[in-house]
């Protein structure tokens, strides 16, 4: 359905992003998704299958064409904003590339959609998590293993693939790990006690031998755990301590930065700790009272 022509070119942008590094297989996956669904439309939509040439004179019209299509599809206003990005960072590149005005494309506004805000645990629930998810499993190894992914969740900061990408050359843990995040960026995650604790317990009851190469974690089968059983255990332990369904793996890393900040931390190491490209990510990440913001904002701001 989509031209030679523009499969070269996806193809072409696709590599160039890649070579520009700070963009995961998952990311340059979903804008290959993204942008082939567009081109699809806009070829049906043109009537015109060869060549680059009706690409180029996408009007305004067009636009709200394929974005009335996508929503009458179901898609909602967020997944519509992601790839309306992507197809504009497509043709910012094909626009150089090629040499015409993109601005029907460029100007096209993203539709507008409430923020999800991360809902962090309370301090005690989410020790209370910790406590609690080792008695899910009727396997002690399972269940100290299941402890010590939630605690580097919650104790380091993680993001759960993050720590299930952790390898026996990994451990015992260091004072300090260094890990790859999104993008490729490198970042360095003090390791606390308990962590390492959790970890140390794990690996003296796992009945399986971990090499250098291994990741550390390991399924009931024998093969490296995956999110989803993590997500399993977490979803028992909510269930039973009586915590929302917003009690998932994840909000114990959206714990993590919140409890860090309303203890006293800056806002720049935690984003430094997270990961986080950009300040108001963290922000995001991080729910304490306004008063607490401003008292960490007045101290921070130069000219306080």
């Amino acid at each position: 359905m989509i031209s030679p022509a523009a499969h070269d070119a996806l193809d072409t942008f696709l590599t160039h992003r890649a070579a520009l590094g700070g963009a995961s297989e998952n990311t340059l996956d979903a804008y290959r998704r993204d942008i082939a669904d567009y081109l699809a439309f806009m070829t049906l939509h043109k009537g015109a299958q060869q060549g680059l040439g009706p690409l180029t004179k996408i009007g305004v019209p067009d636009m709200r064409s394929w974005m009335a299509s996508e929503r009458g599809q179901g898609l909602s206003a967020r997944s519509l904003a992601r790839k309306l990005s992507a197809v504009k960072s497509f043709y910012r590149w094909l626009a150089e590339r090629e040499g015409f005005d993109p601005t029907a494309v460029l100007s096209t506004r993203a539709p507008k959609f409430q923020a999800k805000l991360p809902r962090p645990l309370a301090e005690d629930a989410a020790r209370a998590v910790i406590d609690t998810v080792e008695i899910q499993s009727r396997d002690d190894w399972v269940g100290a293993r299941d402890t010590a992914v939630v605690t580097l969740l919650y104790g380091c900061g993680l993001r759960i693939s993050e720590a299930l990408g952790l390898t026996g050359a990994d451990v015992p843990l260091p004072p300090s790990l260094r890990i790859v995040g999104k993008g490729g960026k490198e970042r360095l995650v003090p390791v606390i006690d308990a962590a390492r604790e959790a970890v140390d317990t794990y690996l003296r009851l796992c009945p399986m031998e971990i090499t250098p190469e291994m990741e550390v974690f390991r399924g009931v089968r024998g093969g490296p755990l995956g999110a989803r059983a993590v997500q399993k255990a977490m979803e028992q332990t909510r269930l039973q301590l009586g915590l929302p369904a917003s009690a998932t793996p994840h909000a114990m890393r959206h714990s993590f930065a919140t409890h860090l900040l309303s203890a006293g931390g800056d806002l720049r190491a935690i984003q430094e700790l997270l990961g986080h490209a950009s300040l108001s990510t963290t922000q995001a990440y991080t729910q304490v009272d306004t008063a607490r913001l401003m008292e960490v904002y007045n101290k921070a701001h130069p000219k306080a």
